[in-house]
């Protein structure tokens, strides 16, 4: 029974002593850093001109440096390289030199640890034994070790039997883990593609298209700091549940300049998660929808007045529906933007009003004229009717007016479309589209939060000012200068939303990731012409992942058999791992029973995060029948929700239900049965949907 676990704990000893060296050199550099922000306040004190300006970059730059040593203490050394004539290296989240500027780890992003990455044993890259280093914390818990050169290896230790299966293996948690310890050489290929263009990655379930999107954008960052980090980094998702699932992914690698929205979150003010039915979500997302837009932000306001009656030198002028109509078409004509046409519409109003008491003068004059123009621009009546006539509208004001039938009809528009009270995740898109139609209304004067009288401004710090920047508006409201855009599930995005993503990224690069067999959107010709417009004509790389490390190969089969009668001859990825656990399939009379039972078996049997899906119109419902099980561990997420997430163990109500829920339904279901890593169980009231499993 040998020595190796003595063997194991000893080369642990040994990597926690390198270790134990980084977290001291880290405490250093941690301890200069509050120096420096220490040293920097004091700098005021010297009274000599520049004092403050020295003072600010001092604070500023120490204060960025804690940061980012404090962002990355957990799992800081993750990896070792043995190379070639007796050299080592070690990776890890940031680059770290000791007191002689000696390398003592390596950032993941630099181009040195690449090989980390890429070596296999056909490309070695000069790696002899590649290590992961797990830890918890600063201590060392367990170490795994690839030998990609045995010749030249013999005599190393190897322990383990690989990271990533390893990896595999744990309990998955509420939040996306970063897999910068595991990132295989065909997804570091996608990391490290060039910053300009387009960079397309496509890749079925499992296969970690998000995470590798995620560390993408770290990597640009990295790698152009000026310039992503000025410009800003967006990464859209497509649900609010997806993104609180993976905000902590880029914190914890050490980036904070990126910002997160999901496409119900995208148009600033709004945050919707609800959905259309399918037939009202299909005309949303289409380009037909436009045209209905145009005509309707020229509509007058459903409580606008239909008339306006004035008295001038005893004369009543009186404008009745039709000229009004008439008046308001006269402005629209002039291709003026409705908020930025109110002074055209009064003057067309004072126009029409001199018409009516010029015909009733002899012999109307010039000056008459003048006269007459200059006292309508005074009458507080004739301000206060052009202010209800022609308001100042918001997006969700003119929005809110299709919520009436008859609005629909009057300007021809489907009889299927249909709105809510609040503004759904299809709707977003068309309250940015509107926002373009309408024009910005005239902004407030911004105010200076650190004024304190005129004359006087509060003393502060450029950490200060960048603190109240980011509580106020970080980049101004519905930015539109993103220095790259990362879009993840970019498979169901609709024409109209590409329209809107496509403002944001004018100026940007774009990572772009998805996979056809997931697609919701029925139109496909349709929404990659408008994601080809949205991206400008622009160079492409494109990257393909084809191995599925989520699931096993036992859910995968049967998920694959799902997606081949949605998609006939789609190519899928492979699954690299076997359990021996098949999915279960249940039928019961009594659904909640039976999902309360299902879901209590596999929060016992595993130790992670346990998924019900189920169609979006029962999520709530579900919701109800399981709160009271695990709430912390057991989720009820509905089947457009799923996108993106996985869970340990997954239960799937009524599968038949979510094929039938929407034209692309299979697909859906597709992807809600790839959530699970483990073990997967449906449940339905009848067997009939298996019959998509053959």
């Amino acid at each position: 029974m040998s020595d190796i676990p003595s063997t194991v704990e000893t080369e642990i000893a040994t990597e926690q002593e390198y270790v134990d060296r980084v977290y001291l050199r880290l405490e250093q550099l941690r301890a200069e850093a509050v120096a420096n922000e220490a040293a920097g306040y004091r700098q005021s004190d010297a009274r000599v001109p520049g004092a403050l300006v020295e003072r600010d970059a001092f604070v500023y730059h120490a204060a960025k440096r804690l940061r980012t040593l404090d962002s990355e203490y957990e799992g800081l050394v993750f990896g070792r390289l043995d190379l070639a004539e007796d050299k080592v290296r070690y990776v890890g989240r940031l680059g770290l030199r000791d007191q002689q500027m000696n390398a003592l780890l390596v950032d993941w992003r630099a181009p040195a640890a690449a090989p980390f990455y890429q070596a296999t044993p056909e490309h070695r890259e000069d790696v002899i034994r590649r290590r992961v280093i797990r830890s918890t914390g600063s201590k060392v818990i367990g170490i795994e070790d690839d030998l990609l050169d045995p010749e030249r290896g013999q005599g190393m230790v190897v322990v383990g039997d690989g990271a990533l299966m390893a990896a595999l293996s744990r309990a998955r948690s509420n939040q996306m883990r970063d897999i910068v310890a595991t990132i295989q050489a065909e997804q570091d290929k996608a990391v490290r593609a060039p910053g300009s263009g387009v960079t397309l990655i496509t890749g079925g379930p499992g296969t970690g298209k998000t995470a590798v999107a995620l560390h993408r954008a770290a990597f640009l960052l990295y790698s152009d700091r000026r310039r992503y980090e000025g410009g800003g980094v967006l990464v859209l998702g497509p649900s609010a549940v997806f993104m609180t699932y993976i905000e902590r992914v880029l914190p914890s690698l050490g980036e904070n300049a990126v910002t997160l929205r999901s496409l119900g979150g995208v148009f600033d003010g709004v945050e919707a998660d609800e959905h259309d039915d399918p037939r009202s979500a299909a005309l949303k997302g289409s380009l037909g929808i436009r045209p209905l837009l145009v005509k309707l932000v020229r509509q007058p306001p459903p409580d606008a007045p239909t008339e306006l009656r004035l008295t001038y030198r005893g004369e009543v002028l009186r404008l009745e529906a039709d000229t009004l109509r008439a008046a308001r078409a006269r402005v629209h004509e002039k291709g003026i933007l409705p908020n930025h046409g109110r002074n055209r519409a009064a003057a067309a109003l004072i126009a029409d009003l001199w018409r009516l008491y010029r015909d009733r003068l002899n012999e109307p004059t010039v000056e008459e004229r003048d006269s007459f123009v200059a006292d309508m621009k005074e009458r507080t009546e004739l301000l206060e009717f052009v202010t209800r006539w022609w308001p100042q509208l918001t997006p969700l004001d003119v929005l809110g007016w299709l919520r009436d039938p008859a609005m629909i009809r009057r300007l021809n528009g489907p009889r299927a479309l249909r709105f809510k009270a609040l503004p759904t995740v299809q709707d977003v898109p068309l309250l940015d589209e509107l926002r373009m139609l309408l024009g910005e209304p005239p902004k407030p004067k911004r105010t200076d939060p650190f004024h304190v009288i005129d004359g006087i401004r509060e003393l502060t710090t450029v950490a200060d000012r960048e603190f109240a920047s980011r509580q106020n508006v970080v980049r101004g409201e519905n930015y539109d200068e993103y220095a790259h855009v990362v879009v993840d599930e970019a498979q169901d995005l609709s024409p109209m939303q590409w329209r809107m993503l496509g403002r944001r990224g004018k100026y940007a690069s774009w990572t772009i990731v998805g996979d056809p067999a997931q697609s919701s959107w029925d139109d496909a010709a349709e929404a990659r012409r408008a994601r080809d417009q949205a991206v400008g004509r622009t160079r492409r790389h494109s990257f393909e992942l084809t191995t599925n490390y989520r699931n096993s190969a036992e859910i995968f089969e049967q998920a694959a058999a799902v997606a081949r009668r949605g998609l006939p001859g789609i190519v899928l990825p492979t699954a690299v791992r076997r359990t021996g656990v098949a999915p279960s399939h249940r039928v019961a009379g009594d659904l909640r029973s039976a999902v309360r039972e299902a879901a209590s078996e596999l929060l016992d049997r595993l130790e992670g995060t346990i998924g019900v899906a189920c169609v979006m119109s029962r999520r709530d419902e579900v919701a109800g029948w399981i709160s009271d099980l695990a709430p912390g561990r057991l989720h009820a997420v509905g089947s457009l929700e799923t996108k993106g997430l996985e869970y340990d163990g997954v239960v799937v109500l009524e599968p038949g239900d979510i094929a039938e829920e929407s034209p692309a339904g299979l697909r859906t279901l597709y992807v809600v049965l790839t959530r699970a890593t483990q073990e997967l169980i449906t449940v339905a009231a009848t067997a009939d949907w298996q019959k998509l499993l053959t």
